[in-house]
């Protein structure tokens, strides 16, 4: 399997919910709504794709 088991979904999960999170923070700090509502969205892509890799994980 060229995806290492979903490895590389569980990577791309958590630079999103990181890259997610950073957006969240600054968002919150500058009092810019749409800046937290796109850390959530990466947030939640990256839950997404974290669930991906498990699930080709355990489903090899």
């Amino acid at each position: 399997m060229s995806d290492n088991n979903g490895f590389s979904d569980k990577l791309k999960g958590a630079v999103n919910k990181g890259k997610g999170e950073v957006k969240d923070q600054i968002g919150n700090a500058t009092n810019d709504p749409n800046k937290q509502a796109e850390g959530k969205i990466d947030k939640a892509k990256g839950n997404v794709q974290d669930k991906i890799g498990d699930f080709k994980k355990d489903n090899k």
